[in-house]
């Protein structure tokens, strides 16, 4: 059992679901001293294994039974069925704020959150000034935590559970609440965890992060376990899923590029096709730092003001490369009606050989609302070029100079 952290085998968890319960002795007697109920089964006959050693992601819509198992996982919940074997130390950060007493200052919860999570008086004095700086609440930490914001709470909640110096460490949403400063010291923390042989498990929304933090995911689906395997390929799977495909009526059959992945929006506007453009004419394959243009074919059957549209590309193993968009470039497309097209213009792709894919979107002008979103559109290859670089993804494009003792070229 030493390369698997956690085992859960046959686990199913039952909630009951009250209609209206009994308050008071008058209303029990009138209904024979039962309330009346429903039997919700969160999770149902799950079975999954999660190496030593690895970051574990959890993923389905709201619902699914992701946190629930999770707490299961961690011992909060007891499982009515089946069984949980867990090969190591715990920390679990489940709640934003759990343990946290409000009237308590910072540097008070730290010690009772300690505490709660087993470590002794001696072991956080040690810590103390290494969770403080991680949290960044040095000026906060003698203030009652009921004045923090929610981003400060999770930080000092955060920075005391992976303080405990867990073996297994498993994390609910709550990261998202973070800034970015604090997001990147996280992950920068998972990677050490990772480095020293430490089991993470996750549950997040935040698809693109679980696409290149965890090893492995398990994709849940109102309760049950859908499927285990490799993130670029749930993920991809899992977004299919969640969206309905809607293609405007407007536009015919025909017309339409075949894509490798989903499409969905509410059809404003809609994206025909996406080209790859080199030396002037559509090609699938281009080299390393050649000129190349995306083109992007639009039709709108009304016109639509200031709509934004995007790419995004990405590996074959679900790296995401790039992904820009017309807002960042402060790019005013007008009020779009009828068909026509758009272009990307790189002067010098500098893509490293090999093949990727090519996702192309359109939103309205504020980017919350989904026009056409075509998922895996366009596949091309780029070849070698000028530079030669072979490694990563992305070339630098500089150039190599040796000099010696005498400061002249070697």
């Amino acid at each position: 059992m030493g390369d698997v952290a956690v085992e859960a085998t046959g686990v199913s968890k039952r909630f009951r679901l009250y209609h209206e319960r009994n308050q008071s002795l008058k209303a029990a007697f009138m209904r024979g001293g039962r309330a009346k109920f429903d039997e919700f089964w969160a999770l149902q006959d799950v079975d999954l294994q999660i190496p030593t050693g690895k970051t574990f992601g959890l993923i389905g819509h709201n619902g699914s039974g992701k946190s629930t198992l999770l707490k299961c996982l961690a011992g909060i919940l007891v499982p009515d069925k089946g069984s949980i074997a867990v090969h190591g130390r715990v920390s679990a950060l489940l709640e934003l704020g759990a343990g946290f007493h409000p009237e308590l200052s910072g540097r008070d919860n730290v010690y009772l959150n300690g505490s709660i999570l087993g470590m002794s008086r001696k072991q956080i004095d040690k810590s103390f000034d290494e969770i403080v700086d991680f949290a960044g609440l040095e000026t906060f930490i003698d203030t009652p935590v009921k004045n923090y914001s929610s981003g400060m709470y999770v930080r000092l909640g955060f920075s005391v559970a992976i303080n405990v110096d867990p073996e297994i460490l498993m994390v609910d949403e709550v990261l998202a609440v973070g800034d970015e400063n604090f997001q990147r010291k996280c992950m920068e923390k998972f990677a050490d965890f990772r480095a020293d042989g430490r089991t993470v498990v996750i549950v997040s929304h935040a698809l693109s992060t679980m696409r290149t933090m965890c090893d492995e995911v398990a994709w849940l689906d109102h309760g049950k376990l859908l499927e285990v395997g490799r993130p670029q390929d749930l993920v991809d799977s899992y977004v299919g899923q969640s969206h309905d495909d809607r293609v405007a009526p407007e536009v015919e059959e025909g017309e339409e590029q075949s894509g490798r992945g989903a499409r969905w929006g509410s059809g404003e506007v809609v994206i025909r096709s996406v080209e790859l453009l080199a030396d002037g004419a559509p090609a699938t394959h281009v080299a390393t730092g050649a000129d190349a243009v995306f083109r992007i074919h639009w039709k709108a059957a009304h016109p639509v003001e200031e709509p934004v549209f995007g790419i995004a590309i990405h590996t074959l193993d679900g790296i995401h490369v790039t992904g820009p968009n017309t807002r960042d470039v402060e790019l005013s497309t007008g009020t779009l009606s009828g068909e026509g097209w758009l272009d990307l213009h790189v002067p010098r792709l500098m893509l490293t050989p090999g093949t990727y894919e090519l996702t192309a979107a359109v939103f309205d002008r504020a980017v919350v609302h989904t026009f056409d979103h075509r998922d895996k559109l366009l596949r091309f290859d780029v070849a070698p070029g000028r530079p030669r670089d072979q490694y990563g993804v992305v070339s630098l494009g500089g150039s190599w100079e040796v000099r010696g003792d005498s400061g002249a070229p070697a």
